[in-house]
């Protein structure tokens, strides 16, 4: 199945049905083919609404969470943006549309090497992306705009949360096992932190050190 004209109007539709409705996230969704994140097997069901492996055990997020999740982090274009959790590239190509600077890190090197290859391709300037233990951040980079988290923490993260602005916001699923996992919005303030509850989900865990792979 290719991503022509037919298919990015179902591909659309879907989104907004499950509550995608920001007009730049769905433009910048309707213009990256998630079909170049997919290779083998899954690639057919690569405009389905449904998350699907990639290597290193990982697995590539559903359409409609990767738009809630953007939507959320309500990315303006001067903002410099950290994403934690590369995977497939697919989340950082669409934040690439709307940001000024991307700043993508996986702890597998071969999937940033992968990613780095599909940005190259569709000639995205503006995404670094790092092998490195994301729950720290990167702190040489930072302070940063807003921050997204793919994998989920048992809270959000300390470092992440000392690299954030004052009036940045960082998105990151939240939950001590599987089952349970709920989308946090965390809003930085001149006076600390606040809290939003935004959704449940389920995410890979948010594990510490660099990958074998």
């Amino acid at each position: 199945m290719s991503f022509d004209a037919e298919a990015k109007m179902q591909f659309v539709y879907a989104l907004r049905s499950k509550g995608v409705t920001d007009k730049t996230v769905l433009g910048a969704m309707e213009r990256i083919d998630r079909g170049l994140f997919i290779q083998g097997y899954f690639a057919e069901r690569a405009y389905d609404d449904m998350p699907l492996p990639i290597a290193c055990g990982q697995t590539i997020s559903q359409p409609s969470v990767v738009g809630l999740m953007t939507q959320a982090l309500k990315v303006g274009p001067r903002d410099k943006v950290l994403e934690v959790g590369t995977g497939s590239g697919y989340q950082a190509a669409i934040l690439s549309l709307l940001a000024r600077r991307v700043y993508t890190v996986d702890r597998h090197r071969r999937l940033v090497m992968a990613a780095r290859a599909i940005f190259d391709q569709l000639e995205l300037a503006n995404i670094t992306a790092f092998t490195a233990d994301g729950s720290f951040g990167l702190p040489d980079q930072a302070p940063f705009d807003r921050i997204l988290v793919t994998a989920a923490a048992e809270d959000p993260p300390g470092p992440l949360l000392a690299q954030l602005k004052i009036g940045g916001i960082m998105v990151v699923p939240v939950g001590q096992s599987d089952a349970v996992q709920h989308l946090i919005r965390v809003t930085r303030t001149e006076d600390g932190f606040e809290y939003d509850e935004l959704r449940p989900v389920r995410f890979v865990p948010l594990v510490e050190g660099l990958g074998k792979d």
